[in-house]
């Protein structure tokens, strides 16, 4: 029986990439380099923090990694807060309450920082449905390292064979296989050159899922 769902944030709650591209693009010019859009792709599920590591290693960067990632989360956090049209994704509040109402525990598990996390549960008003927010920033490995995933588990107090991961990109379902959690696959249009093959079950649209089958999934 399952007892916990772990939710991605970013292409799972709320569709935030547009707001993070123009971010990291706006930057990406600011310093002069140029990132193609598969190697933009393999980002997806990485930590901010993660991300201008490997970029200043790769580009020779001058700026320390927080100064990077300050000034590309000042870029972020100026453009949502001036961005009117950003809404939930088709279905995911349905399901949230749907959850919540019969007694199924929430914890959310997401690549971003806790303050990115925060603007936008805030916005939203979801605070009140999810036990746990565990970010990415806190570990030295993003996706696909199952840390994440496995720190949600523990603090949910929850087995990993009764709890499920919704993840929309490759590297989160890596990382929600290698933590041996069940993983459900959310493929939308928002989900650009993404790999769902190691995902369980694999969905399009989050009617697909309700109280009722996600508690009576049987990992193998």
């Amino acid at each position: 029986m399952i007892k916990t769902v772990i939710f991605d944030m970013d292409g799972v709650i709320v569709d935030t990439e547009p707001v993070h591209h123009y971010a990291y693009n706006e930057y990406f010019k600011q310093l002069n380099i140029e990132i193609t859009p598969e190697m933009y792709a393999s980002f997806t599920g990485n930590s901010t923090k993660n991300i201008f590591e490997k970029l200043k290693e790769q580009f020779g960067l001058a700026d320390d990694v927080k100064t990077l990632v300050d000034t590309k989360r000042n870029l972020f956090n100026d453009a949502f807060d001036n961005k009117e049209d950003l809404y939930l994704l088709d279905g995911v509040e349905d399901l949230i309450k749907d959850l919540h109402s019969n007694g199924m525990q929430l914890v959310l598990a997401s690549s971003s920082a806790t303050v990115t996390i925060n603007r936008i549960f805030n916005r939203f008003g979801l605070h009140k449905y999810f036990t746990h927010i565990v970010s990415g920033e806190d570990f030295p490995k993003s996706k696909p390292h199952p840390a994440i995933f496995l720190k949600a588990a523990e603090l949910s107090q929850t087995p990993v064979e009764n709890c499920i991961v919704i993840e929309d990109s490759t590297n989160g379902i890596k990382a929600s296989n290698a933590a041996g959690i069940y993983c459900i696959g959310y493929d939308s249009f928002h989900s650009k050159m993404q790999d769902y093959s190691l995902a369980d079950k694999i969905i399009s649209n989050f009617n697909e899922l309700n109280y009722n089958n996600i508690v009576n999934i049987q990992p193998s």
